[in-house]
């Protein structure tokens, strides 16, 4: 990969990772919840998640699963379902002080890393980095060496920033009637993240 295709990349892959989506609201909730050291658990897993899709797509994995429409169909289906599910535990949750909720980084990893294992977004940019940007005529071991790299220090410069955006949050409104408004909004976001991903996974398959 040369550095026009270096920087290229690199600009996708800001765009992709600072985009609010699931993963930004959970890194933001953690944040708000636990602080921001905790929360690095959070990060720790959209890392795992991003080394194995990473991993997955230069090997055609990723890209086999997406041109299987019914197995790419009940992916997202399920994913939505999950999203859709977290969301109606955060609205229960908002009910009781964050303080009596404590959550240890075992549990912050597995489920930051089901959310991110889930969001179809991540394969849908998965996808998009390796049939637009990988060169076909170039060793793949080679061009990982220089993907690999950016695409993990871009996804965690951007999802500490969330999570210490959270933080920062939590610090504010900690106790405060807006404490419960803020962790029943990002609830509510993965709600509708959960049916607009179902909804377009369904008119899809409609059509």
């Amino acid at each position: 990969m040369d550095l026009h295709g270096w920087s290229v990349f690199a600009l996708f892959w800001v765009v992709f990772v600072t985009t609010p989506g699931p993963n930004a609201v959970n890194c933001m909730q953690n944040g708000m919840a636990y602080g921001l050291r905790r929360s690095l658990w959070g990060v720790a897993a959209i890392l795992t998640q991003a080394s194995l899709f990473l991993c997955l797509s230069a090997l055609g994995v990723a890209a086999l699963i997406a041109t299987s429409p019914q197995v790419f169909f009940w992916a997202k289906m399920l994913g939505a379902g999950v999203l859709v599910w977290l969301g109606l535990r955060g609205l229960w949750a908002v009910r009781r002080p964050i303080r009596d909720v404590p959550r240890s980084g075992r549990s912050i990893y597995l489920r930051a890393l089901l959310i991110a294992t889930v969001n179809a977004k991540s394969l849908a940019g998965y996808l998009a980095a390796f049939t637009q940007f990988v060169q076909p005529d170039v060793p793949i071991g080679r061009q990982m060496w220089a993907i690999v790299p950016t695409a993990l220090t871009i996804t965690a410069t951007s999802y500490v920033s969330y999570t210490a955006l959270g933080a920062g949050l939590g610090r504010i409104a900690l106790g405060a009637v807006l404490n419960r408004w803020f962790r029943g909004a990002m609830a509510l976001c993965f709600i509708v993240y959960g049916l607009l991903l179902g909804g377009s996974a369904w008119q899809g398959r409609v059509t």
